[in-house]
Parts: C-alpha cells; structure tokens; sequence
C-alpha cells in the first residue's frame, strides 16, 4: 500500500511530461533571408538521399514534395519533378542533414 502513491505520481507525471515534444516542434532557420521552418520530415528507406517534408517558407506551408538530395530535384505531389533553384528549401534541407550527421 505504501507503494501505491510513488506509484500513481511516477505514473502522472509521466504523462504530463511529454520528451518527445521537443522532437516534434519545427526546425526553422534563416536562409538567404527567409525563414525556412521543417514542419515535418520522413527519410526514404529504400534511397536514404530522399527525404519527404513538408516546409514553410517565411509562414507559407507549402505542399508535401520529396527532395532528392542526389539529383538536386523535388518530386511535387502532381508528379512534376523540378530542379532545385538557388533559394530553394531542398537546398536547405539537404545541406542541414548532410552537416548534422
């Protein structure tokens, strides 16, 4: 019975303190004075040089594409695959995970 309250607090506070949350707040940087925030980001399995995210670029969320850090391309959700431009968030994005490892 003593152990019941330790118990039943560690259990509480277990739920209320949330570690992940860190985790899933965006990554935002200034790049090329824009402010370009990873709201979310999933590395391809299959080709490790493929990253799917979703990024705002100074408060725009812009629709979910593939990078393809190899070829220096993006995969648009309607198919059409662009080259990435000077200011592009792919560029961003692969030069932050490249670094980061």
């Amino acid at each position: 019975m003593k152990y019941v309250l330790p118990l039943l607090v560690l259990i509480t506070s277990f739920f209320l303190v949330n570690p992940t949350a860190e985790a899933s707040m965006p990554i935002c940087h200034n790049y090329n004075r824009h402010k370009i925030c990873i709201l979310s980001i999933k590395r391809s399995a299959k080709n490790y040089w493929e990253y799917r995210a979703t990024v705002s670029v100074d408060g725009v969320t812009q629709p979910p594409q593939v990078y393809n850090c190899r070829n220096r391309t993006k995969l648009q959700d309607n198919g059409k695959i662009l080259q990435f431009q000077p200011n592009d968030p792919g560029v961003f994005i692969c030069s932050f995970f490249r670094n980061s490892g």
